[in-house]
């Protein structure tokens, strides 16, 4: 029984699995969703996995200032394909970035980089240098919902300032003080 895959030539083999690669990286993006890739970065894929993973599924607008602040030399690569998505979404798809909501982030295994440390007794450790290849798929979505509390007016800033103790609020709360200035208030409005 022969397969009819093994009877092919050595050469057309390797061009039909080239085709086939490519038919399967190429991955067909919806409606209202937009793509942008990075290949070939210089960062290992478990260090960009870790930052990847906090940001999957949020909007653009809040993964972009989260990843601003994260202390990660991935986070910055990040950024750059989520800020290219995102252009890529509004320029040539025409949706809003608003509502952009990042729908899928991939961290592939790029080819590796193989260097030699030499060691003691003529012996030599391999090092890998790993690249990574970050695939972000953004979607439009609906509009994003704001927490409205009710009652409440003003800021958090504010409400933390009036709270805050200060020795002008101790001294006018001390009853010594109250019973001092009450009477004098009262003596201002019987003269006049």
């Amino acid at each position: 029984m022969t397969d009819s895959h093994n009877s092919l030539p050595t050469i057309e083999r390797i061009k039909e699995h080239r085709e086939n690669r490519k038919k399967n990286m190429e991955r067909p993006v919806g409606d209202k969703q937009a793509m942008a890739v990075a290949k070939y970065l210089r960062v290992t894929p478990r260090k960009a996995r870790f930052v990847v993973d906090e940001v999957r599924g949020l909007y653009v607008t809040e993964a972009a200032a989260f990843l601003r602040f994260v202390p990660n030399r991935a986070a910055h690569y990040i950024a750059k394909v989520l800020q290219s998505a995102a252009a890529n979404a509004v320029n040539n798809h025409g949706l809003d970035l608003t509502r952009l909501k990042l729908v899928e982030a991939r961290v592939d295994e790029g080819p590796r980089i193989k260097r030699v440390q030499p060691r003691a007794q003529g012996r030599a450790y391999q090092i890998l240098h790993r690249m990574s290849h970050i695939t972000l798929i953004v979607e439009e979505g609906a509009p994003r919902v704001r927490k409205v509390t009710a009652g409440k007016t003003g800021s958090r800033a504010q409400a933390a300032r009036s709270a805050r103790v200060t020795p002008e609020s101790v001294r006018a709360a001390s009853p010594a003080q109250a019973a001092q200035e009450k009477p004098a208030s009262d003596d201002s409005t019987i003269s006049s």
